[in-house]
């Protein structure tokens, strides 16, 4: 399976600009899944829930959207790709797996960052795994990385591709997500945008370095940090159905989840 990311800089409240910019570089290219950077539509650094309300996309009802699908139905290419979701009165920080024939599950960021908390609503659908031409892909969105019961439950669910949209902030994701994919024997890719969002209530300076990670934990490739980078590779999914560490230690069946009780 040919997968990989595109890490670019999303202007502000430019949705239509940044739409165009996805499909211009996007159009033509040789790959089954591209993944995009969280809120790669409208931008991140919102000032209030009205600001993110205003500039979030129904996703029945977006000819942005509708133009990513229909990217990916010339392309024959799946994306997953991070926006601002408007449902009804509410935002939430979401990400769409998209394929030819439209969308076919949005994820809603279950780990609010920050102030996303003033701006945004906590995510109300469970984690879940979608199989893409017989490749299983669950989906999480930056700030869910903190949190390993995430990857866990997605890799319990069968997921061999982690699908992880960022806009980052901090520098520790990248590498723990290495062994995130260690722990649970899963391919990784974060997509994370560079640049800034210069706002009038603050600055956001946001870390690159998207990156493509093994089920061993070892790192595939890794892009620069303030630099533009589409980067694909050829993968193949089922390394991620072996699960042992060691000769005698499977990290699935090896756990003791009585003993987890919180």
């Amino acid at each position: 399976m040919k997968v990989g990311f595109y890490q670019f800089r999303p202007q502000f409240g430019k949705i239509a600009a940044n739409t165009k910019k996805i499909i211009k570089t996007l159009d033509k290219i040789d790959a089954d899944l591209i993944v995009l950077p969280e809120l790669a539509l409208s931008g991140y650094y919102f000032k209030d829930d009205k600001e993110a309300l205003s500039l979030a996309e129904d996703p029945n009802h977006s000819t942005n959207i509708d133009s990513i699908i229909n990217l990916c139905r010339d392309n024959r290419i799946h994306i997953v790709i991070g926006f601002a979701e408007k449902a009804k009165d509410k935002c939430f920080n979401s990400s769409a797996l998209i394929g030819p024939q439209g969308i076919i599950h949005i994820y809603r960021k279950l780990h609010l960052f920050n102030e996303e908390k003033f701006c945004m609503s906590p995510g109300d659908v469970p984690l879940k795994v979608n199989e893409v031409n017989g490749v299983k892909l669950g989906m999480m969105v930056c700030f869910d990385w903190a949190f390993p019961e995430v990857t866990r439950t997605l890799a319990m669910n069968d997921a061999e591709i982690i699908c992880h949209p960022s806009n980052l902030v901090l520098n520790f994701c990248q590498q723990t997500m290495l062994a995130r994919c260690l722990e649970n024997r899963v391919f990784a890719i974060t997509a994370n945008r560079f640049g800034s969002d210069n706002r009038p209530h603050g600055s956001l300076r946001f870390t690159g370095k998207s990156q493509i990670v093994s089920p061993k934990g070892e790192l595939i490739f890794r892009a620069a940090s303030q630099r533009e980078a589409c980067y694909i590779t050829e993968i193949n999914p089922t390394e991620s159905h072996d699960k042992f560490i060691t000769k005698h230690n499977n990290l699935f069946s090896d756990r003791r989840p009585n003993f987890y009780e919180l």
